[in-house]
């Protein structure tokens, strides 16, 4: 008998199948792309809702503000009528004198304090100064009436009566805050090492204040100054209630106006002081970039 050397059994490899190429996605990832590829069209249309709402009507009032005859509904031809109208007003060319005045004053006045508030914030690192700062946000989140109201009975109270110079330190009081909300932060990154090496070199502190660091915090105030002067300028609340009987800021005087009926000289108004106030806003958001450092929403938190 004869035997045979077994014969290993041949091994098989399972058959493979055709790889999947790589641009193949389960289905269940494509549902999710294709879900979230979607355009949220609530979402859409509530904003171009919210959008409508916000400048139709300032649109109208641009619109009707270069109508050719005395109607706010029916738009006839285009003139500069109103404007002209609105230049030969006595009684709103000094209304707007009074409001450039207060606007100025404000402006000046929350600077000084604004920029000595905020360096003293950064600088005192004491229990009184986290204090400090807590108290200089209230103005920001307090309802613009209640101030005009505690301002009125303040004045009242002291046996002040209401004039351009009441309406001027209301505003000076209320834009402090926003001064020093805009300094705080630029402050806070500058570089203290700086002002050492200058009073190393010999320069007191005051003199290293004024070469070093305010040089240094220029652009920020530039720009806080024109946005508070932007933001007193078209204020009403604070204005009201702290004004004397005449003359009386703009913004006042319209409101006293419409009470008797809508003028479109009034529609006039209210685009010049639209159009200055988009104007200077730019101009607050534009100035960083003249020095060299970002603008744009940056100037708000101080970067």
């Amino acid at each position: 008998m004869t035997l045979r050397p077994a014969t290993p059994a041949t091994f098989r490899p399972a058959p493979r199948t055709a790889p999947r190429p790589a641009t193949a996605k389960p289905r269940t990832m494509r549902r999710h792309r294709r879900g979230t590829d979607r355009r949220p069209r609530l979402a859409i249309a509530v904003t171009v809702l919210f959008f409508a709402l916000l400048y139709v009507p300032i649109g109208v009032v641009i619109l009707f503000s270069f109508n050719s005859q005395k109607s706010l509904t029916v738009f006839k031809d285009f003139s500069l009528r109103w404007y002209s109208e609105f230049f030969h007003d006595d009684a709103l060319i000094a209304s707007l004198g009074m409001s450039l005045r207060v606007s100025l004053v404000a402006m000046a006045g929350s600077m000084i304090l604004g920029v000595a508030l905020a360096l003293g914030l950064v600088r005192c690192r004491s229990r009184l100064g986290s204090l400090a700062g807590l108290i200089m946000l209230v103005p920001l989140i307090t309802p613009e009436i209640v101030t005009g109201v505690a301002a009125m009975l303040l004045f009242k109270g002291m046996g002040i009566t209401l004039s351009t110079g009441t309406v001027m330190l209301a505003e000076i009081t209320f834009s402090i805050s926003y001064v020093t909300v805009i300094l705080r932060s630029r402050i806070a990154a500058l570089n203290p090492e700086v002002e050492e090496a200058a009073m190393d070199l010999g320069a007191t502190r005051w003199q290293a204040l004024r070469l070093v660091t305010l040089p240094a915090l220029l652009p920020s105030i530039l720009a806080s100054s024109v946005l508070v002067f932007a933001l007193v300028f078209d204020d009403f609340v604070l204005a009201y209630f702290t004004t004397g009987v005449d003359p009386q800021p703009l913004s006042v005087r319209i409101y006293s106006a419409i009470r008797f009926g809508v003028e479109p000289t009034i529609n006039a108004v209210g685009t010049l002081m639209l159009a200055g106030s988009i104007g200077l806003i730019a101009l607050a958001l534009f100035i960083p970039r003249l020095f060299g450092r970002r603008g744009g929403l940056d100037l708000l938190s101080g970067k």
